[in-house]
């Protein structure tokens, strides 16, 4: 996934907010007549996410079958399973990249298996994604990082840009770095713009993709902890890792993929 300002890969610009995106009831632009209903703001319905007998295909083979679960609004969801069970297509499937099939598959009250390619982006946007390879832009500072991303979502007022931007980098501690390069950051303050990045468009989920893979323990473990941050503020969090040791020691609900089925602690 090439340009960091798409915290999904094909999103595409959307109409922008001339104030911060958490200070608007609603988005900008109606939904067109045809497209899935979504809330406004904050998810209203209980489920967020709500996969029922769905299988999933990767290039026309199948990598999951009769995948169900909900995930509820403010919910703090793991996502384990061993390297190549289908992990990362599930969360391809959660930003439409992956087109389902089965029984009812819904994100943050968009209709999946009906999704149309042109509200894919209005989708997206509600979605903040972080990974495990930071994907920054290696000549912009830290703030002109974030600035891309805003312009590319056609945020207009400079002042507004820039103050989302402090508000973000303070979130993750990292007002004092703005103007660093990526080069001169450390791989913990990396993952830490890719959070605040996450952030910007005040999203409904976030999607967290091995977040802490390259992390040593502590950096991991401060990581971890500024998730949790998020999730307490009502944001909902689903994260795939494979860093149990950290599971246990920030327990939460956890989803194991396991010889193609979805086994859910319920916790």
């Amino acid at each position: 996934m090439p340009n960091p300002e798409e915290t999904p890969k094909t999103e595409a610009p959307q109409e922008a907010p001339q104030q911060p995106v958490e200070e608007q009831a609603a988005p900008a632009t109606p939904a067109p007549q045809d497209a899935p209903a979504a809330p406004a703001g904050k998810p209203i319905h209980d489920n967020v996410i709500s996969l029922h007998n769905v299988d999933i295909y990767q290039r026309k083979l199948m990598v999951l079958s009769q995948v169900s679960f909900d995930i509820k609004s403010g919910e703090f969801v793991y996502l384990v399973g061993k390297t190549g069970t289908g992990k990362s297509s599930i969360l391809k499937t959660l930003i439409a990249e992956i087109k389902p099939k089965g029984e009812s598959a819904t994100m943050i009250g968009y209709d999946l298996l009906k999704m149309k390619t042109k509200h894919i982006p209005d989708l997206r946007k509600k979605i903040g994604m972080v990974f495990q390879d930071y994907q920054l832009l290696s000549d912009c500072t830290v703030i002109e990082n974030l600035l891309f991303v805003l312009r590319a979502t056609r945020w207009k007022d400079k002042q507004a840009m820039l103050n989302r931007c402090k508000e973000v980098l303070a979130l993750v501690g990292l007002e004092t770095k703005d103007f660093k390069l990526p080069s001169q950051l450390s791989g913990g303050e990396q993952q830490r713009v890719c959070i605040a990045r996450a952030l910007l468009n005040n999203p409904d989920v976030i999607l967290a993709d091995e977040p802490t893979g390259n992390l040593d323990p502590i950096t991991a473990e401060e990581i971890f902890q500024i998730f949790h941050h998020i999730n307490q503020t009502g944001t909902t969090i689903l994260m795939a890792t494979h860093n149990f040791t950290l599971i246990n020691k920030f327990p939460s609900r956890t989803l194991l993929i396991e010889d193609g089925k979805i086994l859910d602690s319920g916790v």
